[in-house]
């Protein structure tokens, strides 16, 4: 079953600040985890849909990502867990799948106040905090809570993240730690 996802960023974070505004506000630490995917193009002419696999250490998932806008709400996914990262590759493989690229990235993740925060460390970009809620308003409401406001949310992907920075993300076959 498809969801919209209402998730937003603030861009260009101080990690240390965000983590000590999180937990003065009475945030739960769930820790850190270190993240790998595959992506997959479902069309190579429709950017705003593809296939992800993610490994975050403790469970495997295949999503389809598909991106109506960059707004608050903007995105749909659907998505279920595997079994095995490796195997679930050979398998879309089989299917015609390869994938595009390989991405690493580190996640810090929070709870507060009902919703979801991660702080996002990505290779070659400054940290983003992206807050994820049931509704809007909530991430709206939630980020007020940490002292930003709705102009300094972003709801646009990573792909579009990077290129603010100047880093064509769709020329990149790996992204990993440690390479530039």
């Amino acid at each position: 079953m498809s969801e919209i996802e209402y998730e937003a960023k603030v861009l260009d974070i101080d990690i240390e600040q965000v983590i000590q505004r999180i937990l003065d506000k009475g945030g739960t630490d769930l820790g850190e985890v270190f993240q790998r995917r595959y992506v997959y193009d479902i069309a190579p002419d429709d950017s705003s849909r593809w296939v992800r696999l993610r490994d975050t250490g403790d469970q495997v998932t295949l999503t389809v990502k598909e991106i109506d806008s960059d707004a608050i709400g903007g995105t749909r996914e659907t998505e279920t867990t595997v079994g095995d990262f490796e195997t679930t590759n050979a398998l879309l493989g089989k299917l015609g799948y390869t994938p595009k690229a390989y991405q690493e990235n580190r996640r810090h993740s929070f709870t507060l106040d009902g919703a979801r925060l991660e702080i996002d460390t990505w290779p070659r970009i400054p940290a983003y905090l992206e807050i994820e809620a049931n509704s809007r308003d909530e991430v709206v409401r939630v980020v007020a809570l940490l002292g930003y406001t709705e102009a300094e949310l972003t709801g646009e992907n990573t792909t579009k993240v990077y290129a603010r920075y100047g880093i064509d993300l769709s020329t990149i076959t790996e992204l990993r730690f440690g390479t530039d």
